[in-house]
């Protein structure tokens, strides 16, 4: 099951995350799963894995709405 979040973040700082998106050739949702896994990923490779069916080297994408 895939959820959708919102986050309050400041103007210039979505401009750049939009750059360095951009720059990866990714969209911003994009880029922000590849921070969050790289994120989950250093912390179970320190801490150990964390219970989840999902594992972050996993490139999980939402279903296109058709």
């Amino acid at each position: 099951m895939v959820k959708s979040v919102s986050i309050r973040i400041e103007e210039e700082m979505l401009e750049k995350l939009g750059y360095v998106a951009d720059y990866e050739g990714r969209s911003i949702n994009s880029h922000v799963l590849v921070l969050i896994r790289e994120s989950i990923k250093g912390f179970e490779e320190e801490h150990g894995r964390i219970e989840g069916a999902v594992s972050p080297d996993e490139n999980v994408k939402p279903p296109r709405k058709g």
